[in-house]
């Protein structure tokens, strides 16, 4: 039951498999599947069976997870080609899409031995990122393709640049919901039609957005006169 679970997760993610057999050629499936055999020989202090098995994984993926690596339920490399250090610590429902490194530095913020970024529950990391370091990458947040992280990210922010910057809309409003790619799965795909709601989406949060700053500016202008006879927020 629990793989049956894990295979809907990830065809809800992904609008290209027609069955749960088809996800089950994924290389990011089989990858997760040798890093459960490898972290517990981790676990178990069997560190040289634990990298054979950690290297046989990476020759056939193509995706290298550090045996020592804390991963979640219902994790998904899309594709692959993913570099995942040893003290990773990854929630879950969590996406990663190809090319994307959970890298390690030298730890600054007084926690022993955490070198690698922890990405909680519901995080989407976009083609090629980069996440160095041991931040923190909070809930539903969404990394864009080819950001660099280098500091942590609140939850809901949308993440993009080098090094990553918060855009003005955030994952909580604008997609409340996993949408494959940034676009919803429909049967009948139309590039335009997809396109176009992406942009009305995003036309209707800038005005929300507008509407809560002229709000803000108008309760500063209704505000009482202050002591010294000003009246704050007041327009000339």
């Amino acid at each position: 039951m629990g793989l049956i679970t894990y295979l809907d997760s990830v065809k809800a993610r992904d609008p290209a498999p027609r069955s749960r057999l088809e996800v089950l050629l994924y290389p990011g499936v089989w990858a997760l599947a040798f890093h459960k055999v490898a972290h517990r020989l981790f676990g178990a202090r069997l560190y040289f069976l634990a990298r054979a098995v950690n290297h046989f994984a990476r020759f056939l993926t193509a995706i290298d997870i550090h045996p020592g690596a804390k991963i979640g339920r219902n994790f998904f490399i899309d594709h692959g080609f993913t570099v995942i250090g040893e003290t990773a610590e990854i929630g879950d429902n969590v996406t990663i899409y190809q090319c994307v490194t959970l890298g390690g530095t030298d730890p600054a913020n007084g926690i022993a031995g955490k070198r690698h970024p922890t990405i909680l529950d519901g995080a989407i990391l976009g083609s090629g990122c980069q996440v160095l370091g041991p931040v923190v990458i909070g809930e539903r947040a969404r990394i864009g393709a080819n950001a660099v992280v280098t500091k942590d990210v609140p939850a809901g922010a949308v993440m993009t640049g080098i090094p990553a910057k918060p855009m003005l809309v955030d994952a909580r409003e604008y997609q409340k919901s996993f949408v494959p790619y940034g676009t919803p799965c429909a049967e009948n795909y139309d590039p335009q039609t997809q396109k176009l709601e992406i942009l009305q989406c995003e036309v209707e949060q800038l005005r929300k957005r507008l509407a809560e700053l002229v709000a803000e500016r108008d309760g500063e202008d209704d505000e009482p006169n202050t002591p010294g006879g000003h009246r704050t927020g007041a327009r000339a």
